[in-house]
């Protein structure tokens, strides 16, 4: 084992006042941190979709402004490795190979050993269909021309993506437990999704309608609290960054949005993070670190 504690961000040095008669013989300044090798998992929540500038693997759609570049910055990682992909399931993570449009790519914990210090992953929101249940949502012309989604997905007392969350999240588990086996001496962060939308939508910003949009953040905050119920299970650290985002949603100005909605207005994906929310995910996760 490398080490048992990461140390994140050094603040700042220790300050002696010297007062008069006193010596400063003896002082000495903490060692540096011991070298930190990073490795980020996860779909495209964290590889940054359509954020420049893009780096990576082929057919992944990475970003070198993802919160995993910026976080490897502010830790001072000696080592990071960054094999988040769009499009990832969790079982790309550890059992399937991931299949994109420049071929399949090995699965994710490859990348992983006991060298490895930290590990981040945001992995689900592919597992129970998201993106693609959230385009349905849209609705050009205001209620009641048109179709609830909320509707469509809760007929008959069945909820769609809530059940869907419900069947993936054993899944999750059993990623972050062979995580832990490949990288054992590994801190494993695993960084949920943010607040999308604020209560009641936005209609003429984003076009879905109110109860649309409720339904649809709720069932992100379901999957999060699924994640997190999880993580705490099989020993890893769940870092929530709704509250970050809130008021910086998709209804925000293009300027103060971490999260784009159906209709970007910044260059990032559609209902994806930008790359100022990008950054500050990553900041909330260094701060979510073991000092």
């Amino acid at each position: 084992m490398r080490r048992a504690v990461v140390t994140v961000l050094v603040v700042g040095a220790v300050g002696v006042v010297a007062m008069a008669g006193c010596s400063t013989a003896g002082v000495t300044e903490d060692p540096p941190p011991p070298p930190l090798d990073y490795v980020a998992l996860g779909d495209s929540a964290a590889s940054g979709p359509l954020i420049p500038p893009s780096t990576g693997t082929p057919g992944c759609l990475q970003s070198g402004s993802n919160y995993p570049h910026v976080l490897a910055t502010l830790i001072d990682a000696e080592t990071f490795t960054d094999v988040s992909c769009s499009g990832a399931r969790s079982e790309n993570i550890a059992t399937e190979q991931q299949q994109t449009n420049s071929g399949p790519i090995p699965l994710q914990i490859d990348a992983l050993s006991p060298e490895t210090d930290l590990v981040t992953i945001t992995i689900g929101g592919n597992d129970v269909d998201l993106v693609s249940q959230a385009r349905g949502c849209v609705n050009f012309s205001p209620e009641p021309n048109g179709t609830s989604c909320a509707d469509a997905l809760t007929a008959g007392g069945v909820d769609v993506i809530g059940d869907a969350t419900s069947e993936a999240a054993s899944g999750w588990g059993q990623v972050f437990d062979a995580i832990a086996d490949r990288a054992p001496n590994a801190q494993l962060l695993v960084v949920g999704y943010g607040t999308y939308v604020r209560p009641g939508g936005c209609y003429g910003t984003q076009p879905v309608w109110a109860r649309d949009a409720d339904y649809l953040q709720r069932s992100v905050d379901a999957m999060n609290d699924a994640l997190a119920a999880q993580s705490e299970e099989h020993g890893a650290r769940f870092v929530d960054v709704r509250e970050v985002s809130v008021g910086h949603d998709a209804c925000a100005a293009p300027d103060e949005r971490f999260l784009e909605g159906v209709i970007p207005a910044n260059p990032a994906a559609p209902l994806h993070p930008t790359a100022a929310g990008m950054a500050a995910f990553a900041q909330v996760v260094a701060g979510s670190l073991s000092l």
